[in-house]
């Protein structure tokens, strides 16, 4: 059930925390029929927050990423089923406390340009897909990535929502059909912790609504960072 309210925490902005969502149930339900009994709930978040944000998605940013994720989920599908669960959480808690580090240095240098080449996008892109196939763990990669677009507070926000549902609508078959993680059981444990992601939905609405834009900035680079520490060491 905390697991349930801190996926409404996420969804409804709150970002950077996803991690401990991806631990807790993992421990509960192992690694990898976790991600079956999550995945529908994170599309009930995402179809809440799409809801109240979609007007502030940024469209251009997004489609800039959103075809790398999907190649990325497309891989994950392909790779991710027999990779070693140790080598990928160590690699990718590497990775991303490696790109919160570039975050915060870019924060405290106050420079304004945002990356531009196709291979920023590329590349964030890709791990983006492939972390969310394998253990629900995009967000790290996500959250880094339109960071570094400089967007507000609520268009960092709906842009995520509008990627993520799309994302993980194009994940359900996979989860159905080729890794049956999604199955009578799993939706029947969904609808137990479902009063939980609803209460975390509302709650993190008013959490961010009261966080300003600059201090929201560096709690998501924070976070993350946090985050990546809690995958190493699990």
């Amino acid at each position: 059930m905390i697991c349930a309210f801190i996926i409404g925490l996420s969804k409804a902005g709150v970002k950077g925390i996803a991690v401990i969502i991806v631990i807790g149930m993992a421990y509960i339900y192992g690694g990898k029929a976790s991600t079956g009994i999550v995945l529908p709930l994170l599309i009930i978040g995402d179809i809440f927050a799409v809801i109240y944000y979609h007007r502030h998605a940024q469209w251009s940013h997004l489609l800039r990423f959103l075809p790398w994720m999907i190649i990325g989920v497309l891989l994950g599908v392909w790779f991710g089923k027999d990779l070693s669960e140790d080598i990928f959480k160590q690699g990718m808690a590497v990775i991303i406390l490696f790109s919160a580090a570039m975050m915060y240095f870019f924060e405290r240098s106050q420079i304004q340009r945002v990356p531009r080449h196709w291979s920023f996008a590329g590349i964030m892109g890709l791990l983006a897909g492939f972390t969310t196939m394998v253990g629900n763990l995009a967000s790290s990669f996500t959250d880094l990535f339109f960071l570094a677009m400089r967007l507000p507070k609520n268009e960092f926000i709906g842009t995520l929502a509008w990627l993520f549902l799309i994302i993980n609508v194009f994940k359900v078959p996979f989860h159905v059909f080729a890794w049956e993680t999604i199955n009578i059981d799993s939706l029947i444990i969904g609808l137990y912790l479902l009063p939980a992601v609803l209460l975390g939905l509302f709650t993190g609405v008013k959490l961010v609504a009261i966080i300003k834009d600059a201090h929201y900035r560096k709690l998501i680079i924070f976070l993350t960072a946090g985050g990546s520490l809690l995958i190493f060491f699990r």
